[in-house]
């Protein structure tokens, strides 16, 4: 599954390793609060509702830094953003560990959110064009499965810090160590280019009359000038439905995931009753599947296609979600049933970077993946909130898979509706 790592080229998999560096960091990052809700509700007294606020915050922050990153990106490069994306969600994870009430987290975590919504916009597009198409789902979700390894990687530090630290020190200990993926600005700094096709869609539109020095009857100038320089075109009347489908795709995979894992560590200890040392256990099976689900899912992306890839990974992780917290089990089975729920409900993603690369043209690639990843990421992000508030009148497990059953139903509806891309090429001006 691996052997097409051999037919990169140097740059592209110095571009590829930044890429998957970059998803990593920004994982770690973002999943340290999940492992810190039980602690901070301990310590502040904080409800349900109020910890999934803040979830919800960071989510519908990095909605609009998704976006807003993506389309600097179309302007200034997808290098340059990438560097300022990791060192934003990096500075403000760190201070979070400052934080002295709930009000002080939810302003830090909202403006982490900005960079950490940014860095995944940015580095699917760095590396869809970088690639050769015959290898850029393969390619993208290699990238995506570096989610896995951050989860993972706040997954033992949580266990050891809760092991070894008094409570109210080892929350703080997780968001400090945030700080520590700002390193990887240097190696992007000096290891990866600008890809060709950026740079050209740039030079181009650059060239291209601006609306207001048009002639008054070049109509059609003036309206390409305007799709080329606007990060708007994207609601043009040729790209309305594609970036609809993107987006309505994109909310419920990020619904469906942030309803799962976001919960998931207090379902473990305060429903099922387990120890910090347990509920590690249960978390790293799930995040060893979700390794392999990424994978296995960015191989059958460019085997299978991007349709009947999503499809399969919407039904297994619908299926897999619902029992895992509906249907009354055991431990052990609890534990089995961990690696797939971790391999469907990250496999899911491992495509959406290229196909999303390959939905847009080159002047709004940026723009147009931004903002149907980050729609997604911000209506997705109400999912967290809702299961918090309906928690208080439902068990916390109905809740978690009532949602995350309602999100992927609508991943499959818009799979259905979106067009086959496999092996678009992606010149700069398609």
């Amino acid at each position: 599954m691996m052997t097409w790592w051999r037919e990169l080229a140097a740059v592209e998999r110095r571009t590829l390793i930044a890429a998957f560096g970059g998803w990593s960091v920004d994982a770690f990052d973002f999943m340290i609060y999940s492992f810190a809700i039980p602690a901070l509700i301990a310590a502040w007294g904080m409800t349900r509702a109020e910890a999934g606020l803040i979830a919800t915050s960071t989510l519908l922050f990095s909605a609009a830094g998704g976006w807003l990153a993506g389309a600097l990106s179309d302007r200034v490069g997808r290098v340059r953003m990438l560097q300022v994306t990791i060192g934003w969600f990096a500075l403000f994870t760190f201070l979070s560990g400052f934080s002295h009430s709930f009000g002080q987290l939810l302003a830090l975590r909202s403006l982490q959110g900005l960079g950490f919504g940014g860095e995944w916009a940015v580095g699917a597009a760095l590396v869809s064009e970088m690639i050769q198409p015959q290898h850029r789902g393969k390619a993208v979700g290699t990238v995506q499965s570096g989610w896995a390894l951050g989860w993972g990687a706040a997954a033992m530090l949580y266990a050891v810090s809760f092991s070894v630290l008094p409570g109210d020190l080892a929350w703080r200990a997780l968001f400090w160590t945030g700080i520590l993926p700002a390193l990887l600005i240097l190696y992007v700094r000096r290891r990866v280019p600008e890809p060709a096709a950026s740079a050209a869609a740039r030079a181009r539109a650059e060239r291209e009359p601006h609306p207001e020095r048009a002639g008054e009857h070049d109509a059609a100038a003036r309206a390409e000038a305007g799709r080329a320089r606007r990060p708007l075109g994207i609601f043009a009347p040729s790209l309305l439905r594609t970036t609809a489908l993107a987006s309505l795709m994109a909310t419920g995979m990020q619904g469906g995931y942030y309803a799962v894992t976001t919960w998931l560590p207090t379902y473990l200890k305060t429903v099922r009753g387990l120890s910090v040392l347990d509920t590690g256990g249960y978390l790293v099976v799930i995040v060893a599947g979700s390794f392999a689900g990424y994978l296995t899912a960015a191989w059958l992306s460019d085997r299978l296609g991007r349709r009947a890839c999503f499809a399969l990974f919407a039904v297994g992780s619908l299926l897999v979600a619902v029992a895992y917290t509906l249907i009354p089990i055991g431990d052990v089975a609890m534990l089995s049933l961990g690696f797939p729920l971790g391999f469907f409900v990250s496999g899911n993603f491992s495509g959406v970077g290229a196909f999303f690369a390959e939905l847009f043209p080159g002047p709004v690639r940026g723009s147009g993946m931004g903002f149907a990843y980050s729609f997604g990421r911000g209506a997705g992000a109400l999912f967290p909130a809702l299961v918090g508030f309906l928690s208080a009148r439902l068990p916390l497990g109905t809740a978690i898979g009532g949602f995350a059953g309602i999100a992927y139903l609508l991943v499959l509806a818009a799979v259905i509706a979106l067009p086959e891309t496999r092996g678009r090429a992606l010149a700069a001006g398609d």
